[in-house]
This record gives C-alpha cells, sequence and structure tokens, in this order.
C-alpha cells in the first residue's frame, strides 16, 4: 500500500472517530438535571443512541469501505432535516440551525465520502503498457 493510499485508507476512520466522539459528548447534559442518579444514567444511555448507530456504521465501513461511506452519507443526509428542524424550533434562527447541522452531520457526510475515495483508490487498477 503506497503512501497516499495509507494515508486515504486511515484519514476517514480517525476522522469518524473523533466526530462519533464529539456527537457522544452531547449525552453528558443528562447529568446534574436534578433527578435520581439511575433515571440519569438511563438518559444517558438514550442519549447515546445515536453514536451506537454510528459506531456500528464505523465497523461495518471498516470493513466494507463501499457500503460503510454510502451509509454514512445516507445517515449524515437524513437526519439533517430532522436536526435542523428541532434546533429550528428551539431557538428560531435559520443560521444557526444551519450552523449545528454543519458540526453535526457534515462530517459524517465527509466521512462517507472518504470511505469511497479510499475504496475507489484501493480498487483502481494502473494500466500496464
Amino acid at each position: 500500500m503506497n503512501n497516499k493510499i495509507a494515508w486515504f485508507h486511515w484519514l476517514p476512520r480517525i476522522l469518524c472517530i473523533a466526530a462519533i466522539l464529539f456527537v457522544s459528548m452531547f449525552a453528558l447534559d443528562s447529568f446534574g438535571s436534578g433527578e435520581p442518579v439511575w433515571r440519569q444514567l438511563v438518559a444517558f444511555a438514550i442519549h447515546l443512541i445515536p453514536s451506537f448507530v454510528l459506531l456500528a456504521i464505523l465497523v461495518l465501513a471498516w470493513n466494507y469501505e463501499k457500503i460503510g461511506g454510502i451509509a454514512f452519507i445516507g445517515f449524515g443526509l437524513l437526519t439533517t432535516p430532522l436536526i435542523f428542524m428541532h434546533n429550528y424550533a428551539i431557538n428560531n434562527s435559520v443560521w444557526v440551525s444551519l450552523s449545528i447541522i454543519l458540526m453535526i452531520t457534515l462530517p459524517f457526510v465527509l466521512v462517507g465520502g472518504l470511505f469511497l475515495l479510499s475504496h475507489h483508490m484501493k480498487k483502481r487498477r494502473p494500466l500496464i503498457i
């Protein structure tokens, strides 16, 4: 594996792990609400469901880059309207809601594209003349 292919092999994996950790940090808001500890733990687990879904897609993409890349792009594009509507209902600002979309869903669309690029680079065969 040459250096360029190795770089594109690891880049989507590292970015995806960082993005999943970033999304997982939002689950921490379930603590400190004055609820009993067991309810806070249940709320924490519920808030981590998207992270578990993303982790499952990462495991899939790690072994099957093309399928995983398509899954990440699909996840990012399908969750964009939901996250936008939720945030717009809270803050009534299109620009704030769009900036939240850029932080939360765009990284997974980018990661999906990078997985597809990595798959393409590995499958491309050089012409022998």
